[in-house]
C-alpha cells in the first residue's frame, strides 16, 4: 500500500460551481501532512469528501487501499476526524460526550477516555456540562473525541481554531507523538502558516478549488533561496543605488520599504556604505531566506 490516503482527480460541484476540481492527494503512513489554503480555497470540501460526509462529483477516494463507498463502515472506523467546528451535546459533560462516542465506535478500552482528556489538558473539566466549555475548550474536547479510538488516520479541519498560543504548542506537540510513537498518519488543513511548517512533512497548496502543488518540506529547505533584507525610508532611490551604483539586478521590491537582494557579490557593510554614501538612510539589515510562507505565497500568487 504506496498510500494511506489518496485522492485521483477529485471533483465536486454544487450549482454548476466546481468547489474543488481535480484535486490529486498523495499521503504516506506515519507523516504528517500540511493541507495549505486560504479561506474558501477547498480544504473542508475535500476533506468531507474523503470522510465520506459529501459524495464526489468525480474522481474518487482511497483509504488503506480501497476505493471508498457509502459502505465503507470499517474503513472510517479506523479514521478520526474533525470537519468544521465539533458539535456536542451540550447538556451533557466532556467525559459523557466522550463516553458515548466510545459506544458508537464500538472502542471499549479501560482508560482511554481519561488519557484523551489528559492528552488535552481536559481531566479537570471533565465533569463539567459543555455548554460551560469555552470556545478553545470545545475545540480541544473535539480533538481528545478524534484521538479517542487511536485512529490510524486522523483527519483535522483547522484544529487550532479558538485555541491561545499555549494550546496551539499542546496540539502541534501532540501530533508530533501521535506519529513517532503512535505511527498515526495525521491530515491537518490550516491557513496560518506558522502551524504546520515546524511539523508537516510533506504539504499540498490549494487554491480556487485546485491543488497548485505537493512537495516535502526538505524539498522547500533545500532550495530555499538566503537573501538579503533591507528596510530603507525611500525604495526608489536605494533600489537606483542598488542598480547602477552596485550594478545589482538580482534584487526584489517587496512591501512598504522592504527590498530583498539576492545578489551575494557584495557584502552588507559595503552594501550599508555604498547606500548611506548615497544619502539613503539604513533602518534595517539583515541576512534571511525564504520559509514556507513565501513559498505560499508564489503558489497562490499573492506575493
Amino acid at each position: 500500500m504506496p498510500y494511506v490516503l489518496q485522492t485521483n482527480h477529485l471533483t465536486k460541484t454544487i450549482g454548476g460551481k466546481d468547489l474543488v476540481n481535480d484535486v490529486s492527494l498523495h499521503i504516506k503512513k506515519g507523516e504528517i501532512y500540511g493541507f495549505l489554503g486560504p479561506n474558501g480555497a477547498g480544504k473542508t470540501t475535500v476533506m468531507k469528501m474523503i470522510t465520506n460526509l459529501w459524495k464526489p462529483t468525480g474522481g474518487s477516494v482511497e483509504i488503506f487501499g480501497e476505493t471508498l463507498t457509502p459502505k465503507s463502515y470499517e474503513v472510517l472506523k479506523r479514521i478520526g476526524s474533525i470537519i468544521e467546528f465539533p458539535a456536542f451535546y451540550e447538556h451533557l459533560s466532556g467525559y459523557e460526550n466522550l463516553k458515548l462516542h466510545a459506544e458508537y465506535m464500538g472502542y471499549y478500552h479501560h482508560g482511554s477516555i481519561e488519557q484523551a482528556l489528559e492528552l488535552l489538558d481536559l481531566t479537570d473539566s471533565a465533569g463539567k456540562p459543555v455548554k460551560n466549555y469555552s470556545l478553545g475548550m470545545k475545540e480541544r474536547l473535539g480533538i481528545a473525541r478524534a484521538v479517542l479510538a487511536r485512529p490510524e488516520l486522523l483527519i483535522l479541519d483547522e484544529p487550532t481554531n479558538g485555541l491561545d498560543p499555549a494550546g496551539m504548542k499542546q496540539i502541534r506537540d501532540l501530533m508530533k507523538t501521535l506519529c513517532t510513537e503512535y505511527e498515526t498518519t495525521v491530515m491537518m488543513s490550516t491557513h496560518i502558516l506558522s502551524e504546520i511548517e515546524s511539523i508537516a512533512d510533506t504539504v499540498g497548496v490549494i487554491h480556487h478549488g485546485r491543488l497548485k502543488k505537493e512537495i516535502r518540506m526538505k524539498e522547500i529547505e533545500q532550495m530555499s533561496l538566503a537573501y538579503t533584507e533591507l528596510s530603507v525610508p525611500d525604495q526608489k532611490k536605494a533600489a537606483y543605488v542598488l542598480a547602477e551604483k552596485l550594478g545589482m539586478t538580482n534584487f526584489k521590491i517587496v512591501g512598504d520599504g522592504q527590498i530583498r537582494i539576492y545578489d551575494t557579490r557584495v557584502s552588507a557593510q559595503e552594501l550599508s556604505e555604498v547606500l548611506v554614501l548615497n544619502g539613503v538612510s539604513v533602518a534595517a539589515l539583515g541576512k534571511k531566506a525564504e520559509t514556507l510562507e513565501d513559498y505560499f505565497l508564489k503558489m497562490t500568487e499573492e506575493g
